[in-house]
């Protein structure tokens, strides 16, 4: 539910996801967007405005996953989402400009992280929670250099 601001949060995610956002509901005349389904990278969400109502905001408890394939595409959503208004945090994490969380996870971090030698894996999460934007590197380099 967004604040009276869902064409604007369409139009941010169509020009940040491109050709991976689709739109599958017809909204309306522009300005009086009431309601809109809409897929990003596969994914369908529905969304609407709630009105102008504060008390009704986005937390850090919500997030979506964006699974990257390397490091181009992370520092892209990285930039991307996180600009106009948005605020980057830790381990991936940033909100977009309307307040919503996303993950911008490179796949090998989810790889190296599920490793079955306990201490590469632990290497990888601790090498991960000190990184603001994930770095593939260093997470390589963590999880090659854990015994």
């Amino acid at each position: 539910m967004y604040n009276d601001q869902l064409e604007q949060a369409v139009k941010f995610y169509k020009a940040v996801f491109k050709k991976n956002f689709k739109l599958l509901s017809k909204p309306g005349k522009p300005g009086e967007m009431k309601s809109a389904s809409f897929s990003i990278l596969g994914q369908e969400f529905s969304a609407f405005n709630g009105g102008a109502h504060p008390e009704f905001k986005f937390t850090w408890g919500v997030s979506f996953m964006i699974q990257c394939k390397d490091q181009k595409e992370v520092d892209y959503y990285w930039e991307k989402l996180s600009s106009n208004g948005g605020e980057k945090s830790q381990c991936g994490w940033v909100r977009d400009p309307f307040g919503l969380s996303w993950q911008v996870t490179p796949t090998v971090l989810l790889k190296c992280m599920s490793d079955k030698n306990p201490n590469k894996a632990r290497a990888t999460a601790e090498a991960m929670m000190k990184m603001d934007k994930i770095i593939i590197a260093d997470i390589k380099a963590a999880h090659k250099n854990a015994r």
